[in-house]
């Protein structure tokens, strides 16, 4: 199924949020600006610290706006965020034409966004330095019109698509929205699309959830000179039937990222857990946790990252603005510079703005 022949948008995802109601982990709700202003005030720790947010979004839905304005405020927390990597989520496609293109107009949407931060009117951060957008892979040879399009369209900032293949059987989990089924990685179809996104040298960002690494794992084998970027960690689980069982899911999961790890054609995105890990409960907290607070729930998991990947293979991710339902932008970098308080400089370098530029090809010189 094409993207634009499922939900229209993101939009059909937002959750509406009612006063003492359970949280509904795995759904997206607009943050709370008055709860986060309730955050513990806290130092910027290391505020020279070049980062490369690799993976944000940029939506205009009703009641949720967060296109450049939103984002700069953002930026503007008091660390030194360089460049930001745009991730695609089904923002302003294309309303007339053929279905599998209509996914193109995303891209031309942040291209304009990117030129318009390159002025510099805008701050010194080269916002969309990178651009990832979507292509249906499935569409198999067919795909490599849609890309040429995409590369056309994003103004030398296009590197590449995400095709979600994130599913659970309990439809509490609520699954990625460009397949609803096990296995997409594996068909036919999405591999022979996966050769045309290879030969057009652009890279894959893959999102699936923590049960369903090996299928990551098979993809990166057949694909060995693909550029493979993992999301948000490898989609641990935390709710619903994974709730309760901490230590089985973390144990799988690592078991999982270790054979990931062998695949040296894939690198990692740290963070981007906040609605799915369910490391603590967001919706019902009086008030954010620290950047020490949630470095206690993550740690783990960015620990065990850096471990099996090495921090040349590890990159960070704000996961913005669905991650900011549970944490403010200050306290979020401040937690990724606390998880990684005993990396060398060096280490340091990499994790936060050097792996991105060099995976991602963004040119930037200092990182």
């Amino acid at each position: 199924m094409t993207e634009a022949k499922g939900a229209s948008s993101l939009g059909s995802m937002l959750a509406s949020r009612k006063p003492g109601e359970p949280t509904k982990y795995g759904r997206i709700f607009k943050p709370d600006d008055a709860w986060l202003a309730k955050a513990p005030e806290e130092p910027i720790l290391d505020p020279g610290l070049a980062i490369v947010d690799t993976h944000h979004h940029r939506w205009d839905f009703p009641g949720f706006r967060y296109l450049l304005d939103e984002l700069l405020v953002d930026l503007g927390c008091g660390h030194n965020v360089v460049a930001t990597v745009f991730e695609e989520c089904r923002s302003m496609y294309r309303a007339h034409g053929p279905d599998e293109m209509k996914p193109v107009g995303e891209v031309e949407f942040v291209a304009g966004i990117a030129a318009m931060s390159a002025s510099g009117r805008y701050g010194p951060t080269k916002v969309g330095a990178g651009i990832v957008g979507f292509a249906d892979l499935t569409l198999g040879d067919r795909v490599a019109a849609v890309l040429e399009a995409e590369i056309a369209a994003g103004g030398g900032r296009f590197r590449g698509i995400r095709h979600s293949a994130a599913w659970d059987a309990d439809p509490i989990i609520g699954n990625s929205h460009h397949f609803d089924g096990p296995g997409l990685y594996s068909t036919p179809n999405f591999r022979a699309g996966m050769k045309e996104l290879a030969r057009l040298g652009l890279s894959l960002d893959a999102w699936l959830f923590h049960p369903q690494l090996g299928e990551a794992v098979d993809l990166a084998r057949a694909f060995p000179s693909a550029n493979i970027v993992m999301c948000h960690m490898g989609g641990p689980l935390g709710y619903g039937p994974y709730a309760g069982k901490k230590d089985e899911v973390f144990a799988a999961w690592k078991a999982g990222m270790k054979e990931l790890a062998s695949c040296s054609n894939v690198s990692v995105k740290l963070g981007g857990v906040m609605m799915r890990l369910a490391a603590f409960d967001y919706m019902q907290a009086k008030a954010p946790p620290s950047s020490e607070g949630l470095a206690g729930y993550w740690g783990p998991y960015v620990k065990t990252c850096l471990e099996l990947f090495g921090a040349d293979r590890c990159m960070v991710e704000s996961n913005y603005p669905v991650d900011k339902m549970g944490i403010g932008p200050a306290a979020l970098w401040n937690a990724f510079k606390r998880m990684t308080s005993g990396a060398s400089a060096d280490e340091k370098k990499a994790i936060f703005s050097g792996t991105a530029n060099r995976v991602y090809r963004l040119g930037l010189t200092g990182t």
